[in-house]
């Protein structure tokens, strides 16, 4: 009986762990993205989490994205990139995510 009670407490324990977990951003098919594509971001973007992207490389994918002028680049404590630049001859934010997404505002 014991071990019976012990079993369910554990199973209970279990489902009420995974209910508790936020399930990651999807895009509108439903599909979540491990890393951006070229034309396209996650439907979240830009997605906090830990960025492994050097200066370097985030400067690099944004002007490979058309931006120009890239400057003041700095992770914030979200792990986003963010920096000033320029794209079609506009003043623009820019945020690089871990995901590779480019969000401009």
């Amino acid at each position: 009986m014991n071990k019976f009670i012990l079993a369910a407490a554990l199973l209970g324990a279990s489902a009420l762990s995974a209910m508790a977990q936020t399930a990651p951003a999807t895009t509108s098919d439903g599909k979540t993205p491990a890393i951006a594509t070229p034309g396209s971001n996650n439907a979240t973007a830009p997605v906090e989490g830990a960025n492994s992207f050097t200066e370097g490389q985030a400067k690099d994918r944004i002007e490979k994205a058309g931006y120009t002028d890239v400057k003041d680049l700095k992770k914030d404590d979200k792990g986003i990139w963010m920096a000033s630049g320029m794209k079609d001859g506009k003043a623009v934010m820019i945020a690089l995510d871990y995901q590779g997404n480019i969000v401009a505002k």
